[in-house]
């Protein structure tokens, strides 16, 4: 079955939905420890509340209006209050430090924000005095009076005058409509607006949802940020197209517990979820293992992986035990989905094929380009980096490396931009070295370096949790020196050899010759990772430079990497 938009806006497609499904589940949510279900009525009731409010609080059409929070109900209903009374929507990640806040809201022009409490007003109050367009709050939980025009949530969904201005201005929407802007993550420099229309996003989810093969049967476990395109197309509009019934679960600590308690048929995660997973099970014999996975995930049809790339050993062993994990590939400017696998058709170590509607071709230099209805409008108030990015016949430059197998199957190979050239003039994809150092078992995370150099070298995190059960049968402590580096010789020996066994399929001057061993993990915390969990690669480069340096030393190079290029 072919799910093609059949409305000119998200609007008219939530109450498509809302008029088929009315008193069946549409949110689940857990509050005080409860799960609770929200109806596909209640939902459009509240939506409808809040978007006069809006109106009411002075919102025009085309204005800017965002949303600082974490995942919650009220989170999906506040963007379609903004919606159908006309606005953009502007989703801030909400661990945005102050500054990151300051920047978004400002250059997008917003003229309210929606927030989540009290530790997020404060980042805005903070800032205030340099945002002279925003005229105000409103906020889920309840706050201090704060120095601009503060409402509750509650009192935003009742204060509207009724439905009949909101009816008008969802009548004057269309495909081209802008719906929200959306700030890339920002790995270099200040990030951009990426401006997606209603038609944009309906596309969108329409090719992505007959891929997906689910429908109002289903149920999906969501934790991923809304604030992100892949939860705010995926989770979100496509759930509301299918008429699916979402269950608001994470963060990822209680990830597995929700899991337990839901029971959905569909999951979608970043590669980091199935890493911790296959982390707890890969030890165990395969019977074992394969009843542990199922006990996890006993009614999932298929998982879904996007944001980053999957380590191929993940995907083999979830479909070894019979269930299928499914990567994807998309950017924010696709809206986002541009190419994915599905349970009849997929190629595990590919990201799938061209979803319906879109086109995608490899240019001379190995370049990724697409086009289609899901390519963005542009950036916002950024004309030179959109025609930069948009080609004149329409092609967007995605920025990633890659090839098409005949059957159309696509395989990320690099970044564009993050090419190593060594000094000896070898190119070198960073992110398939990376993606055979994290294959071993006993590596988390990795990051590799060596632009300019003689050599190539990396950053690795261990899997602490087998690192220490090593340590003991080694017989020695993880010790750790000064700047969070591991500095056990034993240890140190151990991993070079785990670096040896998983460079052999590589040439030699791709080869990683010499690591430093981080004593912790890269963390969102630290800023070493994006809100989607991707490793920000020359943050944390430039982060540890100066100790990578010294790893160009003849007397360690002599010491710690000859071995490696046996």
């Amino acid at each position: 079955m072919t799910h093609e938009p059949k409305t000119p806006s998200l609007c008219a497609m939530h109450r498509e939905t809302v008029g088929r499904l009315g008193p069946r589940a549409a949110l689940r949510y857990r509050r005080h420890g409860v799960w609770h279900d929200l109806s596909w009525t209640e939902y459009r009731r509240l939506a409808d509340g809040a978007a006069a409010g809006l109106i009411e609080l002075g919102v025009e059409p085309g204005d800017r209006v965002a949303i600082l929070s974490e995942n919650r109900p009220e989170w999906l209903i506040a963007d379609h209050a903004m919606l159908s009374a006309g606005a953009v929507t502007v989703p801030l990640h909400a661990p945005l430090s102050v500054a990151q806040v300051q920047y978004q809201l400002a250059h997008s022009g917003a003229r309210g924000i929606i927030l989540s409490g009290q530790s997020q007003a404060q980042k805005v109050w903070a800032v205030l005095g340099s945002l002279p367009e925003l005229k105000f709050v409103a906020c889920f939980d309840a706050i201090a009076p704060g120095p601009v025009r503060t409402v509750t949530w509650s009192g935003l969904v009742h204060r509207g005058a009724g439905s009949e201005e909101v009816r008008r201005r969802e009548a004057n929407l269309s495909p081209e409509t802008l719906a929200t802007i959306i700030y890339t993550s920002g790995t270099t420099g200040n990030p951009k607006g990426v401006m997606l229309t209603h038609g944009n996003l309906l596309f969108n989810a329409a090719a992505a949802l007959e891929r997906a093969g689910l429908d109002q049967t289903d149920t999906l476990l969501s934790w991923l940020p809304y604030s992100h395109i892949y939860a705010r197309t995926v989770d979100h509009y496509l759930t509301t197209l299918g008429g699916l019934t979402v269950a608001l679960g994470g963060p990822v600590e209680r990830l597995l517990d929700d899991l337990g308690q839901i029971e959905p048929t569909w999951l979608t995660a970043v590669p980091r979820f199935y890493e911790k997973v296959w982390a707890s099970v890969e030890a165990l014999a395969p019977d074992e293992r394969r009843g542990r996975l199922h006990r996890l995930f006993p009614r999932i049809k298929h998982l879904s992986s996007g944001g980053a790339p999957l380590p191929r050993h993940i995907a083999e062993g979830f479909f070894e035990a019979g269930i299928p994990l499914l990567e994807g590939y998309g950017l924010t400017e696709t809206s986002p989905v541009i190419t994915f696998n599905s349970r009849d058709s997929y190629r595990i170590g590919s990201v799938g094929t061209a979803v319906a509607g879109v086109e995608v071709r490899i240019a001379e230099d190995g370049e990724i380009l697409t086009r289609g209805p899901h390519v963005m409008k542009g950036y916002w108030d950024n004309p030179q980096a959109t025609v930069q990015t948009i080609g004149p016949e329409g092609w967007l430059h995605t920025g990633d490396v890659g090839r098409l197998d005949d059957d159309g199957f696509l395989y990320i190979t690099d970044r564009k931009k993050d090419l190593i050239i060594t000094s000896g003039g070898k190119n070198i994809a960073p992110a398939e070295v990376e993606r055979l150092l994290v294959s071993h078992p006993y590596i988390d995370q990795a990051v590799v370096y060596g632009d300019r150099r003689a050599f190539v070298t990396a950053l690795i995190v261990p899997n602490f949790g087998l690192l220490a059960a090593k340590a003991r049968e080694l017989g020695c402590e993880v010790s750790t020196g000064g700047g969070g580096f591991i500095v056990e010789p034993k240890v140190i020996a151990f991993y070079q050899q785990c670096v040896e066994e998983v460079m052999e399929s590589l040439s030699h001057p791709e080869r990683v010759r010499s690591f430093l061993l981080l004593a912790q993990p890269f963390t969102l915390a630290a800023d070493e990772l994006t809100a989607t969990l991707k490793v920000r690669r020359r943050h944390i480069i430039q982060k540890y430079e100066l100790h990578l340096a010294m790893l160009y030393d003849d007397t360690v190079v002599r010491e710690r990497a000859a071995p490696a290029v046996r």
